[in-house]
């Protein structure tokens, strides 16, 4: 028996300077808008700090 795989499809992507607690957005957003099909990512880039946000559909 095979399991569901997820597809992403990127949708959305933003750069925004650091922030510390941004995670925690990130998180709630994922709890609040997975049963909807969406999907955030963040990413943070170690030389200049920024964090990218991606939205992605499932």
């Amino acid at each position: 028996m095979q399991a569901k795989k997820e597809t992403l499809n990127l949708l959305a992507s933003k750069k925004f300077p650091y922030y510390s607690e941004m995670y925690q957005v990130i998180d709630f957003l994922n709890k609040l808008l997975k049963d909807q099909g969406f999907i955030l990512g963040l990413v943070k880039n170690k030389e200049t700090k920024e964090l990218q946000i991606n939205i992605y559909e499932i």
